[in-house]
């Protein structure tokens, strides 16, 4: 088993450093194969919330870098959902589909619970709820696991419709209405939200073109709407003649340089994190008359799930909050117009403020629900 070279790791260069987070642990198992790391970046607001993304990293310097970005975002996340939680993300470094074992798992729990409430783990890429039912077994301070064992299930529900209430803004800020009839949306991966969120759309009355690097979320979407447009990869979808709306919702870091040139949409809001491949490219997006929305507001919609299964246990107030991002994302778009900021500036701003108002790191806090 590989171990972490810290040596390396402390001396790398990191776009975001460790330096503005309260605590980075990194743990290794070598019973399991386990090598971990979790990121808590604020706790001003309540305990670090953020789910485990399990990732075949290129090597461990890419694995700290997601899990220090990803960390801060889930800060950000948080504050502008109004949730009484603070910002952390873990990753598992390895492919799932190999190396991930109940031994793993259950070894990762462990590794979590010592940390003792500060950070709140749920699902993210690459983790499911089963694999938070396990996890839980050795980790009292885990969400979105299944229904069966005392949990609120898939998270995708309310991240692909909070996403969709972002699009709604987005459409009613430039176009005067936030109906999508007849607008074309181009979805960047249909996974488990992607799929969702292709569903919203219809019943919105849009047309959709889909891809995925993968040819079985795209047949699963296919036998449900066959007449759905389907193109061959990313570069195809962004240049997709007539698009108005493109919705990246796979992995990040996807729009750089070389991709704003070739976007043919008027907004982008997605549900992946981290979609500019640095802060930069947002300009250049506006400079293209391209209306990006900070993903860490449209996306919330999964964490508010996990919020509130820990918090309130009722599925109205949580789908209540979803639909707030609507509200949300035009008060965003209102302050960007009046600063004349970016939107990506404006909803920073306002998060830091959040979290700068808070009187101090919150006690900690295990799930409502009984273990």
């Amino acid at each position: 088993m590989r171990t972490f070279d810290l040596k390396a790791l402390l001396s790398a260069p990191h776009t975001y450093s460790a330096d503005e987070h309260e605590q980075v642990v990194l743990f290794q198992d070598p019973c399991s194969d386990l090598r971990a790391m979790v990121a808590i970046h604020s706790t001003a607001l309540g305990p670090a919330l953020g789910g485990t993304r399990f990732y075949p990293y290129a090597d461990d310097e890419q694995a700290l870098t997601d899990v220090l970005r990803l960390s801060r975002g889930m800060s950000y996340k948080n504050a502008m959902a109004g949730l009484p939680f603070g910002g952390g993300k873990a990753v598992i470094i390895g492919d799932p589909g190999r190396i991930k074992t109940e031994e793993l798992l259950t070894a990762f729990g462990t590794f979590v619970s010592t940390l003792e409430g500060r950070y709140v783990t749920a699902c993210d890429v690459g983790t499911g709820t089963a694999d938070m039912d396990v996890i839980a077994r050795t980790c009292r301070w885990t969400a979105t696991c299944s229904s069966v064992n005392g949990g609120g299930g898939d998270p995708s529900i309310h991240t692909a419709l909070g996403v969709l209430q972002g699009i709604r803004a987005a459409a009613f800020h430039r176009w005067g209405t936030p109906s999508l009839q007849d607008r074309t949306v181009g979805v960047a991966g249909v996974g488990k939200v992607g799929h969702r969120l292709v569903e919203h759309l219809f019943r919105e009355g849009a047309r959709v073109v889909i891809t995925d690097v993968q040819a079985e979320p795209v047949r699963r979407v296919m036998e449900k709407f066959p007449r759905i447009t389907v193109v061959e990869d990313t570069e195809a979808l962004i240049q997709h003649k007539g698009m108005d709306i493109y919705a990246p919702c796979a992995l990040g870091g996807t729009l750089d340089e070389a991709v704003v040139p070739l976007l043919t949409a008027d907004i982008v809001c997605g549900a992946a994190n981290n979609q500019l491949a640095h802060p930069g490219v947002e300009r250049l997006l506006a400079d293209r008359g391209i209306l990006y929305l900070p993903d860490y507001v449209v996306n919330a919609g999964g964490v508010i799930h996990a919020a509130g299964e820990l918090r309130w246990a009722t599925p109205g107030r949580s789908m209540a909050k979803v639909e707030k991002i609507f509200d949300t994302t035009l008060t965003i778009l209102k302050r960007a117009e009046a600063e004349n900021i970016l939107p990506g500036a404006a909803a920073d701003r306002i998060a830091e403020q959040l979290i700068a108002s808070a009187e101090g790191p919150q006690p900690k806090a295990g799930p409502s629900r009984p273990r």
